[in-house]
Order: C-alpha cells, then structure tokens, then sequence
C-alpha cells in the first residue's frame, strides 16, 4: 500500500502544516508540481500536489480547488514565503468546504524534499511488499509439500480471507475455513467460462507470426477472473497447462487484493499446477505396475516395474516399483470409458495417489483399493461410463479385468436407459451373476472347457451361433437374424452343434449347462449374458 497522506504530513523533517483535515485513508502515489492553473490534464490521481500559488487568485480559489478534487488528487501543499507570505483565506475557505486537504510548506522545506521523503515511503512500502510476497512464498511452498489441503489454509492465512481447491467439474476439494464452500455454487458460471477450451492459433501462409507461434495453444477464454460483489472481492484462477483446466482455486476477501496479495495467489496457483502436472511424470511407471498386477504386462517398462516390485518384495498393501504403494486389497478393477480424462481427474483427486491406473486400448483401467471405489467411481462417471468388477485379492487381478470390462460394455448398452441412469454398473449386478458367483472359478472354466470342446476342434464358428441361438431362447429366426445368416444355416449348425455334443438343445437342462459354460469361458466373442468381454492386448502405456 503507498503510505498515507497523515504518514507524510506527520514527518518531522518536512514541516509540513495541516490546515485542513486531513483524510488518513488517502494514498499518496506520487508528488507533483505545477504552477498551471488547471494542471489536471497532467495527473493521474493520487498525487500530492505542490505549488507557490504563482498563477492563484482569490477569485479562481474555489474553481481551482473543485478541478483537483475531481481528478482526485491526495492532497495539496503550498509554499508560504515564495509567492505568498502566508496561504491565501479564499483557497483554505474552498479546501475546507470542498473536503481537500490542504498542507502549508515552509519556506525552508524544497519541493525536492517533499518528493524524496515520498519516493522514500513508496520504496519501504514496495520492499515490504516484496519481502512478505518472498516469505509468503516460502510458507506456501512448506505447505505444498505437505499436500493441496495445507496449501489451502495457509493461503488463506496469508490473505486473511478464505480460499477454495475446486476440481475440473467444480467440486470442493479443499476449503479454509470450512464455511467457505458456500460460495462453490456462485461461482458456476465463473467457472464454465473459465473452461472454454484453449485451441491451436492457426497462421495464414506468408502471414506474421502471433504471439506464441503457429499451432501453439492460445486462449479461448480468460485464465482468471475477478469478482466484486456485497460479500467482498473474489478472484478465480484455473489451475494447469494445455487447452483444458485440470482445477480451480478462488480466494475472497473483504478489499480488492493488493498487488502483493496477487503475487501470493500466483504462486499458489504455480504450485498447484506443478502438483496436478506432477503425477503425469509417474504415469508410465504407474500404468507399467498397473499392467503387472493384471498380468498384461510384456514392456521394458513392465519389467522395470516387475524387478521394482520382486526387490521390495510387494506384498498386498506394499510398495512396488520405484517404491510406489500398492493399492490395499481388497481392490476393485474400474473399466472406464472417458480414457485419458479419467487419468487426468484422478491425478486432482487426493483419491488418486492411492489407485494405479492403465490406459488400455480407448479405456482407463484403474486398480482402487474397495474402500475408495464409491469416490473414484464418481470421478471417472464425469468422464464416461464406468464398469466395476467384484471386489478381489492382488493375486486375482486378470479375472477382475474380465469382470469390469464386461460390466462397462452393459453399461454402456444401458447408459441411457432408468437400470443405470448414471453409467455406472457393477459386474455383481450382470444378469446371472447370482449364480455365477457361487462356482468355484477354476472348477466351472474346467467344466466349460470340456463341454465346449468338440465344438472348437470341429469348428470355432459353433460356440458362437451356439451363443446367438440359446441367447434368443432358441428362436432360430431371431437368431439368425443376429448373426446375419440364413435360417437354414443355423439350423444346419444347430444339428452339428447336438451331433457333436451328444445333447438335446431343446432340454431345458441341457441349455443351462451350455449358458453357463459359455458365461464362464474366456471367449473372443461376446459371453452368454453379457454386452462385451474381456478382449486383451498388450497395455497401452501413455
């Protein structure tokens, strides 16, 4: 803050006289003279304004007076003994009337010194600034270490305000003091505009560059805003690099901020970007252990992971590679198809640090551990539809894959439909899980396997019309319509399919045997029951 007009007025070494009052709210941003009779197309407002009366009347007193405290000005100091013996009545009469205040100079004080004495203060008051913006600095940065919530408090302290972590959809993630989530909601539209994607700037051929070059990112939107309203000033932030923001911290107070109090905010705001930056530097070893404990793992980078882990001896709620924990059994596997956005919204959500995540074909595969499955659910949700497997050791992580992949694929099947308004489906409520559930896992792929194969090692095309045919409840017409061929043909398969077996399709008993032992089995195609199936390849590590 510059210093005060009553700061300057009580310096002893001036002299200076009041002879108005003197309003101490006033800044003094700068001291001026001038002897014009009009000087204030020359000012900017906030200045102390000196001079000898040179060109001053009675008469112009008043008009004279009106024209500086319109423009503004701090305050005004006229010399005695230059011009004028003593300040002439007319323009104390208007000073006071007009609420100017009004400093007699005495004959030894030089302007010069006024102005010395003032760039003085400005300096302290500057180097003030910058000392408590460095030390403030210092404390957020002690903070961060200690996590985004830390960062929080201390940001407010610093401000003597209140501050909000909001994550990219606008959610409270950390709030100091606690009541201040209620201003989350005001701040909706402040936030959508805060979104509007950042696209590449596009140079015409033989045209001059723009700032920032061809293709690079520019704004499509502002990247801050400010607020001013009756509960105070608000100013918003968004946090991270690229088009999208991965965050947002607001911060209020009852005054407009100072220039020192932003530089705060900007620092605060540098540190929670390179925090919501920094998980993406871990991401390959993350998706690396992530494909281990799956059992997809084949890379250079799956066997660093899988030497990291062998080394520290990873055991359920240990360390992996590089010392990273793994998540606490019992887990759940999340098959998620918003993909890369979901990578992003775990890196902002405190929930994330406990979870590894793998980029797989177009998904986001993540390993959460079972406590934490309802919150990460939801993060990914926003991004696309989810599907979650039942909850499993570390050691049954491919099986779980299974699970969650074919709960994503009815998920996304039912995604608008009232089974599962949300996206949102666990393997536990796949039709026939009920009783899939209760078969020992090896023991039933054991007895599927058998019965199936003669199928196979005549024709792998069997199991699947097979499939079609008790999914449509033996409707041969229905089910020849799903896999586009001729009645006849299936009917032909049909009979192959019951020489080969040696049973009845048309037994009822006989068709529960072959559904579940098409349920159970790890098949290219669909399984019986269920939209989609595990469909593996080698892990897509970004």
């Amino acid at each position: 803050m510059p210093p005060s007009l009553r700061d300057v007025a009580a310096l002893p070494q001036l002299g200076l006289r009041p002879l108005t009052e003197v309003r101490g709210d006033a800044p003094v941003r700068w001291v001026a003279v001038s002897e014009l009779e009009d000087p204030t197309p020359f000012l900017e407002g906030g200045e102390l304004l000196l001079t000898t009366g040179m060109r001053l009347t009675g008469e112009g007193a008043a008009p004279y007076v009106a024209r500086l405290v319109a423009r503004g000005v701090a305050g005004l100091g006229f010399a005695v003994g230059v011009i004028h013996e003593t300040v002439p009545p007319e323009l104390v009469a208007a000073s006071a009337e007009q609420g100017l205040t009004l400093l007699e100079v005495p004959r030894p004080t030089p302007f010069i010194a006024v102005g010395k004495a003032v760039s003085r203060m400005l300096a302290a008051e500057w180097y003030e600034d910058v000392t408590r913006s460095a030390q403030a600095q210092r404390e957020l940065t002690r903070a961060a270490l200690r996590g985004p919530g830390p960062l929080i408090t201390r940001l407010a302290r610093e401000l003597g305000g209140w501050a909000l972590l909001l994550d990219a959809s606008g959610e409270v993630r950390h709030a100091e003091p606690a009541r201040a989530r209620r201003h989350a909601p005001g701040l909706a539209a402040e936030l959508a505009r805060l979104r509007r994607p950042r696209v590449p700037h596009p140079a015409a051929p033989g045209a001059p560059l723009a700032p920032g070059g061809p293709g690079e990112a520019v704004p499509g939107g502002p990247v801050g805003v400010a607020l001013s309203g009756a509960e105070g000033q608000v100013v918003v932030q968004s946090i991270g690099f690229g088009g999208r923001p991965r965050g947002f911290l607001a911060v209020g107070t009852d005054d407009p901020l100072p220039p020192a109090a932003h530089t705060i905010v900007g620092a605060a705001v540098a540190l929670l970007t390179l925090r919501s930056e920094s998980p993406r530097t871990e991401r390959p070893l993350r998706a690396a252990l992530a494909a281990l404990l799956l059992g997809l793992g084949t890379g250079p980078a799956c066997t660093g992971a899988r030497l990291g882990t062998e080394a520290r001896g990873a055991d359920a709620g240990g360390t992996g590679a590089g010392g990273m924990a793994l998540p606490e059994p019992p887990v759940r596997v999340l098959a998620c198809a918003g993909g890369a956005a979901v990578l992003d919204a775990l890196d902002l959500d405190p929930a994330g640090e406990h979870c590894l995540a793998l980029p797989l074909r177009d998904l986001c595969v993540v390993i959460v551990p079972d406590r934490l499955a309802g919150r990460v659910t939801a993060v990914a949700q926003a991004s696309g539809a989810v599907g979650a497997s039942d909850p499993a050791g570390l050691d049954a992580l491919d099986r779980a894959l299974v699970q969650a992949e074919r709960a994503l694929a009815a998920a996304r099947r039912l995604r608008d439909g009232p089974d599962s308004p949300h996206g949102v489906l666990r393997h536990a409520d796949l039709p026939g899980q009920g009783l899939l559930g209760l078969l020992d896992p090896d023991l039933a792929q054991g007895f599927a396997q058998a019965l199936l194969a003669p199928l196979r090692a005549e024709d792998p095309a069997l199991a699947g019309s097979l499939r079609a045919y008790l999914a449509a409840n033996g409707q041969g017409e229905a089910a020849a319509r799903a896999l586009g061929v001729h009645r006849h043909t299936l009917r032909t398969r049909m009979r192959k399919a019951a020489e080969l077996l040696g049973r009845d399709l048309d037994d009822p008993a006989v068709r529960a045997e072959l559904w579940i032992a098409l349920a159970v089995t790890d098949n290219p195609e669909d399984p019986i029951g269920h939209a989609g199936g595990s469909r593996i390849g080698p892990p897509e590590i970004a």
